[in-house]
């Protein structure tokens, strides 16, 4: 669809938000405009980008006081995602797929509150959860919490499906098992959140980026990326600074996810070697000094502070040992040069 048309849609939406008076969209409307037009997932995500940038939310019942929680009656599947991948695969693959008919006939039963109906619906579309859920991974959430997310957009689908507007269920769930697992993973997915619209114009950037590398066969620029993403370069590079993901040192990595990231990265501490060296100089330096006579190793411990401590300026060491400034440079001159001339004198040059 051309980008006149989509215009034109927003334009429908929006104007349907102020008719509500609210700065929130229903979800439920963009679904019914995604599946009667035919969109494209690029197309919905760019009519649910232009909507966010005219300042208005796009939520699931926006503007309902209580919204019922949704509910799931089988527990037994919330147990089964905290397993490994291969159970949870198992699992699904105990519910057959549903022809039209069957899918009517639940949507149905479920508009009577049939739990048993909703359950089968949604368990015979779990394989679609996982097919999309796999689109988003690399987004430093695992898979199965992806999954997890998915299925409750699932859930959410089966509750609004109207069988009446002849969508095909999975066509209508789709839509909304994106929705939801795209809010996940711009809200959990980072230690500092960002805001919505950020978040889609990185996917978008993301996208438009694969792209590219297949046409181009290597990275595009941030210009040749602005141009096809229709941005300005100002803004692509302002997504990419405010979208650097934070990551916790206690994420696993690693195939069996055994080692912890920071357990790869360089220690701050000393490493024996280091301590070694330094302990060679310091003992240098010690030597070095105890050569000198009493006052002029003073000074030099004083104006450069070898004991430890910061070093003194010129008029605090001179009160300190009750001599003049003019005293201290003297004496700190002559000390230095017959540091200069002692056998230490490679010791003390890179420690100074």
């Amino acid at each position: 669809m051309a980008a006149e048309p989509l215009q034109e849609v927003v334009e429908d939406l929006v104007s349907r938000a102020e008719t509500r008076e609210m700065r929130c969209v229903h979800l439920s409307d963009v679904s019914d405009v995604v599946q009667e037009s035919e969109l494209s997932e690029e197309e919905a995500q760019a009519i649910q980008e232009m909507l966010e940038e005219r300042g208005l939310e796009v939520r699931d019942d926006c503007g309902r006081e209580h919204v019922e929680q949704t509910s799931y009656a089988n527990g037994e599947l919330a147990a089964q995602t905290t397993d490994a991948m291969s159970l949870f695969l198992q699992e699904v693959r105990r519910y057959p797929l549903l022809t039209r008919e069957e899918e009517i006939e639940l949507a149905k039963r479920i508009e009577r509150g049939d739990l048993e109906a909703k359950e089968r619906l949604v368990n015979s579309n779990l394989r679609l959860v996982i097919s999309n859920a796999r689109n988003y991974q690399g987004h430093d959430m695992p898979l199965l919490d992806l999954i997890q997310e998915g299925i409750l957009g699932l859930i959410r689908a089966a509750e609004k499906f109207d069988y009446r507007k002849g969508f095909k269920f999975s066509t209508y769930a789709t839509f909304w098992i994106r929705e939801s697992i795209q809010r996940a993973v711009a809200n959990r997915a980072r230690t500092i959140r960002i805001p919505v619209h950020i978040g889609q114009r990185e996917r978008k950037i993301g996208r438009v980026a694969q792209e590219l590398i297949g046409k181009l066969g290597r990275e595009p620029t941030d210009e040749e990326i602005a141009a096809a993403a229709d941005l300005a370069v100002k803004e692509v590079r302002e997504t990419r600074e405010a979208a650097r993901v934070v990551t916790s040192l206690d994420r696993p990595v690693g195939e069996e996810e055994d080692t912890s990231l920071g357990s790869l990265l360089p220690s701050g501490e000393r490493g024996p070697e280091e301590e070694v060296e330094i302990s060679l100089r310091q003992d240098a330096l010690r030597r070095a000094l105890e050569r000198l006579p009493a006052r002029e190793r003073e000074v030099v411990k004083l104006r450069y502070g070898i004991n430890g401590d910061e070093p003194t300026p010129l008029t605090e060491t001179g009160r300190r040992l009750g001599i003049s400034q003019d005293a201290v440079r003297r004496i700190e001159r002559r000390a230095l040069s017959e540091l200069a001339e002692s056998r230490e004198l490679e010791a003390l040059r890179p420690a100074a």
